[in-house]
C-alpha cells in the first residue's frame, strides 16, 4: 500500500482554543483515517462546533496543528475549504435567491462547469423533494427545505472529507431516513465524514468511530461495542456517565415540581 494512503486524512494535535477568557478546547489528539464515520458529540458549549469550524478553515486562531489531507488548516485555509463539504448548524443562506440559483454560485465557487451544476443540482433538489421549487426565492422557505437546500450546498461538488454539524435539523421524517442512507453509501465511497450532533440514536446508527468531547477535552473515542462494554448499554447512558449528568429523572421531577403552588 501507497505509504500516502496510510497516512490520517485529519490529523489534530494539541489544539486549544479560547474565546477571551474562556478555553473551549483544552488539548484535542485525534487522528482520523479515510473513509471512517465519526460521531463527536459532547454537551452544549463542549467544543464541537468550534472544532469543526477549525477543521473546515473558518478559525485560525487557535493553539496547535491541525492539517487535513496534509494540509495545514492554518496555512491554507482556502485550500482546505476547496477540498471539503461543509454543512453548518447555522447557515446564513442568500435568501433572495433561489435554490438553483444559490447552487449556481456554490458550484461555481467550486469551479464546476455549469452543465454539471445544472444537472446535478436539478437532480438532487429533485431527490430531496425541491424540484418543483427550484426557482422560488429561499425566504419563502420552512427551515427543513432551507436544509435541504444547505444539504445539497455542502455535496454539489463531491467532497472527498464531509463536515456536517447537526445536519438532520428540521428534516423531516422521511428526510432524515434519506440523509442516513446518504452518510452511508458516501462512506462506502471511501469518503470521510465528520458528523456533529446532539441526536444519539442517530450517532449511534451511523458512525463507525465515536468521539465524545466534554470540558474541552476527550472523555471516550471507540466504535459503539467499545464503548458499550466499558460504560453503558446505550450511548445516552455513556454519555450521561461521562458528562456527569445521570440524575435525570430526579430532575425532570424537580421541573415538574416548579407548576406546584
Amino acid at each position: 500500500m501507497d505509504e500516502l494512503n496510510t497516512q490520517p486524512i485529519i490529523t489534530i494535535k494539541n489544539l486549544f482554543k479560547s474565546y477571551g477568557s474562556k478555553q473551549v478546547l483544552k488539548g484535542i489528539d485525534l487522528d482520523i483515517n479515510a473513509g471512517q464515520i465519526i460521531g463527536y458529540i459532547g454537551p452544549n458549549g463542549a467544543g464541537k462546533s468550534t472544532t469543526v469550524r477549525i477543521l473546515a478553515g473558518l478559525d485560525n486562531q487557535f493553539k496547535g496543528e491541525v492539517h487535513v489531507n496534509g494540509i495545514n488548516v492554518r496555512e491554507q485555509p482556502l485550500a482546505v475549504k476547496k477540498m471539503i463539504g461543509y454543512v453548518p448548524e447555522n447557515a446564513e443562506l442568500y435568501e433572495v435567491l433561489s435554490p438553483m440559483e444559490f447552487l449556481t454560485l456554490i458550484g461555481r465557487l467550486h469551479h464546476m462547469p455549469d452543465e454539471q451544476i445544472e444537472t446535478r443540482a436539478t437532480q438532487m433538489l429533485q431527490f430531496f423533494g425541491l424540484g418543483e421549487h427550484k426557482d422560488e426565492r429561499i425566504d419563502t422557505f420552512s427551515k427543513g427545505m432551507r436544509q435541504k437546500t444547505l444539504l445539497i450546498s455542502g455535496l454539489l461538488h463531491d467532497p472527498q472529507i464531509i463536515f456536517l454539524d447537526e445536519p438532520l435539523s428540521g428534516l423531516d421524517a422521511n428526510a432524515v431516513i434519506m440523509v442516513k442512507e446518504i452518510i452511508d453509501r458516501l462512506a462506502q465511497q471511501g469518503k470521510t465524514i465528520f458528523y456533529c450532533s446532539h441526536m444519539m440514536d442517530t450517532v449511534e446508527k451511523v458512525s463507525d468511530r465515536i468521539i465524545l468531547i466534554g470540558g474541552g477535552k476527550i472523555l471516550a473515542d471507540g466504535t459503539f461495542e467499545e464503548l458499550k462494554q466499558k460504560e453503558g448499554d446505550t450511548l445516552e447512558q455513556l454519555f450521561s456517565q461521562l458528562t456527569g449528568e445521570t440524575d435525570y429523572s430526579n430532575l425532570a421531577d424537580d421541573f415538574l415540581n416548579t407548576f406546584k403552588d
